[in-house]
This record gives C-alpha cells, sequence and structure tokens, in this order.
C-alpha cells in the first residue's frame, strides 16, 4: 500500500488507519512525506494529509484552529476530517504555484479573516485549549483587553526567559528585550481590536494551489494583533509580498507607521525560533530590540 517505507505501525494505528477511520474509506495507497506528515490515498480516489501530533493538546488546538479559520469564509484552509490524541487528517491542497493576482487575492482575505475578529487578545479558537502550541513551542492562549501589556506578557517575556534559562540568550542581553516591553505603549500605534490571527505565518503554512490561490495550514489561531501576521510574511518571506500588501491595504487600511512597526512585532517569532532553533535567531531578536529600545 505504499511508494516508499511504510510509517503504519503494526498495531494498525498509523497513518492509514487514521485516515480511513476519520475520513470514511478505506487507505488503498501511503505516501510518507515527513517524519511527521503522509499522505494517504482512499479507495473513493480522494486524498488526504495524516500528521501525527507531539502532543494531544497540539493536535486539538491545530484542529481547532483551522476550523474558526475556515468558520471566517476568508482565506481557504484544509478541511479537518478528524483528529484524535495522535492523529490529524484534513483534506490534501492541490500544487500549483503563486502569481502577483494570487497574491492580492490572499491579501484581500487575509484582512478579511483578521476582520472577523475575536473576543480578546489571546483568546483560542472555540474548543481549542488554552495551552496550545506554535510550532513544537508551548504556548499559552490567556486573554487581555490591552494590547501592548498582553503581548509584553504572553508572547514576548515568556519565550525570553525560556531562552535565558536554556543560555540562548545570556542574562545579560536580556535587559534590552525587557526594555521593548516597557515601551510598548509608546511603540505599540494606535489601539486595534483583536483580530483573528493564523498565529504562525510564516511562507511554509501558505500553500498555493493549481488556480494560484493562497491556502493557510499549520495555524497557532488566537486573538491577536492583525500586524503580527503581516509581520512574520515579511520575517520568512512570502511570493509576491508588495502584492499581498495591497490587496490587504485595499480592503484595510493599515495604521500610519506600520513599517516602523514590523520589528515589534517579529519579535515574537524570532524569540520562539531562538527556542526551537538556537542561538541564530536569538541575535537576530537582540539585534531587533536594539534597534526598538
Amino acid at each position: 500500500m505504499t511508494d516508499g517505507p511504510s510509517t503504519d505501525d503494526p498495531s494498525g494505528n498509523g497513518p492509514s488507519a487514521a485516515a480511513a477511520r476519520f475520513a470514511g474509506a478505506p487507505a488503498v495507497r501511503l505516501r510518507p512525506l515527513s517524519g511527521e506528515l503522509a499522505e494517504v490515498t482512499l479507495a473513493d480516489g480522494r486524498t488526504v494529509i495524516v500528521k501525527r501530533g507531539d502532543a494531544p493538546r497540539a493536535v486539538r488546538a491545530e484542529a481547532a484552529g483551522l476550523r474558526w479559520l475556515a468558520d471566517a469564509d476568508t482565506v481557504p484552509v484544509p478541511a479537518v476530517h478528524g483528529h484524535d490524541d495522535r492523529w490529524l487528517v484534513t483534506d490534501r491542497v492541490p500544487g500549483g504555484r503563486p502569481s502577483p493576482e494570487g497574491a492580492a487575492r490572499f491579501g484581500r482575505e487575509l484582512a478579511a479573516l483578521h476582520a472577523a475578529g475575536a473576543p480578546a487578545f489571546g483568546a483560542p479558537p472555540p474548543d481549542g485549549p488554552r495551552e496550545a502550541y506554535i510550532g513544537r513551542a508551548p504556548m499559552r492562549n490567556v486573554t487581555g483587553d490591552d494590547w501592548p501589556r498582553w503581548y509584553a506578557d504572553h508572547r514576548v517575556l515568556p519565550y525570553l526567559r525560556t531562552a535565558v534559562d536554556t543560555g540562548t540568550i545570556r542574562a545579560g542581553e536580556a535587559a534590552v528585550v525587557e526594555r521593548v516591553c516597557e515601551r510598548l505603549p509608546e511603540l505599540a500605534g494606535p489601539p486595534e481590536p483583536p483580530a483573528r490571527l493564523h498565529g504562525d505565518l510564516w511562507n511554509g503554512n501558505v500553500l498555493w494551489d493549481g488556480d494560484g490561490r493562497a491556502w493557510l495550514i499549520d495555524p497557532a489561531a488566537h486573538g491577536g494583533h492583525r500586524e503580527t501576521d503581516l509581520a512574520m510574511l515579511h520575517l520568512f518571506g512570502c511570493p509576491h509580498l508588495d502584492d499581498v500588501l495591497d490587496g490587504y491595504r485595499s480592503v484595510a487600511p493599515l495604521s500610519a507607521g506600520r513599517p516602523e512597526r514590523v520589528g515589534l512585532h517579529q519579535l515574537f517569532p524570532l524569540l520562539v525560533h531562538a527556542v526551537l532553533f538556537g542561538r541564530s535567531y536569538a541575535e537576530q531578536a537582540l539585534r531587533t530590540a536594539r534597534r526598538l529600545a
């Protein structure tokens, strides 16, 4: 049933069994994509993606996030067929290439997604856990009404402390990030309502289908500031980013001074990456903080 080394285990609890259980048809072909992903073709001709989660709440958070984003009916996301504590089964996004027109459409749809809103900063998706994940890093969805204070307390400082505790950032270096947190009320720009964020919007989580339309996968969805999603597109690169931003602004103009705030919103993902991947990202976070402090 495979065209490569099978990742199904002898107990019958592997990706093929999960696909059959949640998508409702027998699996006829398994193609491993990575250590945690497999593509499974079903007897009725459909193809689904099966993802193995690192922890039960990580699977639950991702499934809840996909459903919350889908409820906005804006940027398309793969349909969730089902999940348990180990496996998540979703539709497969047909492969394609980005285009300027598709990027502009993505910008318009992303603006509409953000405008769908959230109950509060840090609000998890309905049925999503408070103790969630961004990538492989734990992320707590604690709510707040004041974005600068919430961003400092629940997005920047927790990862700074972890990076210091593990030695990725030296204790004496942390002060510059702490100064940025103290300055957040003056750096944050005009107040904004909580937006419905993808939350981990780097280029690898934006897929382009055969029509050049963007789809979102692997969210760390929560209520946040819309500029955080946009800053992540800047940080890790997005094809035709200028067209994305033009499309976004055609639907939802951005507040004055946004380019100067990009680094502020990048501190969070940079510190997450420092925790997960080490010193090079720590140095990038520190350089960003020095420019802001």
